[in-house]
């Protein structure tokens, strides 16, 4: 909590010695009265600028409580009202009616409205939260009964029925197709996606605003089309057959779109100072693009990365039309069928027995964690700054400086060996050198005296 020291109060003027009268001024016509003595100061006290006190939590409870009894009253005896979902809606509008009601009973309205705005963004933040931990929560008690058995993440479908125990089988053929499916896509899209941003806004012209309206209207583009297209173009026009580097190929169609918007977006919040330094020091566009502009919005680009990593992890149509099923093990996502983990959770979550909905649910909690892995991932390898070192800089910049200082001369040491009136004249030599480089020059006694204005005395 921020704090600040109230300085204690000063006196106003200095108070007269005892015993003496009064001087006044020269030239004034009576003598000022003596100023009054200090005002007593106590302790120094700490002035509170932000925190939550006993008031505002009191006034979120009493808001709380209120409209829950207000709101069953009006659902169980007043109107003929039911559902959960009703029921919550409506006692968080009563919530914030009644914390407006009390807080208009305690401070100012421009208070009040603050307060009401802090109120609505933290229940906003906090009902994301709970809707995530729900998700994670539902997902994990129903899947736990699968993914408890280390088979699960260790065998695959090739030799499990549907009526087979729970002991038997597992996604590890899943984990890997959806692993080097997202990796190809990945590679793919970046790439494309990042030189599209930089086209767009650092190079421009008259083909930028089409290339802007194109990305823009893909991304909007249902997945199931991108889909067909690989379909149509890459398996039915060209003879391929169906297989991981083909669902790849969807991905990618589906990710590029949101990396370049993200892309452009975060490349146009680089200052122009720093394009302009790097202007003014030589440097071309593409040694500034390079050197300057990328490594600025590094955190920003790997941000768009982890945004379209996110929206193709999670595709099910491109994959179930460009990738096949299998029960196998393919690690070859260039020939073969290849499964993935949604259309393996789309495959078994549909049948009517209760193991293969378990392991559904299993292989949606690998996902989970397989995604969380790879945000953790590209956040800790794009977590600096710009302009931040590494270690490995770091070292090379404090070896370089200890290389410097090593062969520096060192000017106050004399050589071992050397007459001892040596050092000496050196440096007297060296000191007449110099004295006689910065003095000025003088005409000396025999040469004929000229005018100051000639040598430049005054």
């Amino acid at each position: 909590m921020t704090t600040l020291d109230k300085a204690p109060a000063e006196a106003s003027a200095p108070t007269a010695a005892p015993g003496s009268a009064p001087t006044a001024a020269p030239g004034s016509a009576s003598a000022p009265t003596a100023a009054p003595g200090p005002a007593a100061t106590g302790p120094e006290r700490k002035l509170k600028l932000g925190g939550v006190t006993r008031e505002d939590v009191f006034t979120v409870l009493g808001a709380l409580v209120g409209s829950l009894g207000l709101d069953w009253v009006l659902y169980e005896r007043v109107l003929p009202f039911s559902g959960v979902l009703g029921f919550l809606l409506c006692w968080y509008l009563l919530f914030l009616v009644g914390y407006y009601g009390l807080g208009r009973l305690q401070w100012g309205g421009l208070m009040v409205r603050e307060c009401l705005v802090s109120v609505v963004a933290w229940s906003s933040g906090a009902l994301v939260i709970g809707l995530i931990a729900d998700q994670i929560g539902y997902v994990a008690s129903r899947g736990y009964e699968a993914a408890q058995h280390g088979n699960f993440f260790t065998e695959t479908m090739d030799r499990t029925a549907s009526l087979s125990p729970i002991t038997s089988g597992g996604a590890i053929h899943a984990v890997v197709g959806s692993l080097e499916q997202l990796g190809l896509a990945t590679l793919f899209a970046v790439p494309l996606g990042i030189a599209a941003a930089v086209f767009m806004s650092e190079v421009g012209g008259r083909l930028a605003r089409p290339v802007r309206t194109l990305v823009e209207a893909m991304t909007a583009l249902p997945s199931i089309v991108a889909g067909l297209f690989i379909l149509g173009v890459v398996i039915l026009t060209f003879g391929f057959d169906k297989s991981g580097f083909a669902a790849s190929l969807a991905l990618t169609v589906m990710m590029m779109p949101i990396v370049t918007r993200a892309a452009e977006v975060v490349i146009r919040l680089v200052p122009g100072t720093l394009r302009e330094a790097s202007y003014a020091l030589g440097g071309s566009q593409w040694r500034t693009v390079w050197n300057v502009v990328l490594p600025t919005a590094k955190r920003g680009l790997v941000t768009a990365v982890v945004l379209g990593m996110a929206r193709a992890v999670g595709e099910t149509s491109p994959v179930l039309l460009t990738a096949g099923f299998t029960s196998r093990m393919n690690a070859n996502p260039f020939e073969g069928h290849q499964i993935s983990l949604p259309l393996y959770i789309w495959s078994y979550v549909k049948l009517p027995v209760d193991q293969m909905v378990a392991r559904a649910f299993a292989a949606g909690l690998t996902l989970m964690a397989v995604v969380m892995i790879l945000f953790v991932t590209a956040r800790v390898l794009g977590g600096r700054a710009a302009g931040d070192m590494n270690r490995r800089q770091k070292r090379r910049l404090a070896r370089a400086e200890r290389q410097a200082r090593a062969a520096r001369p060192s000017a106050a040491a004399p050589s071992f060996g050397a007459a001892p009136g040596a050092t000496s004249g050196a440096t007297s030599v060296t000191a007449s050198v110099t004295a006689s480089a910065d003095s000025p020059v003088r005409p000396s006694a025999a040469a004929p005296s000229r005018p100051a204005i000639a040598t430049g005395e005054h």
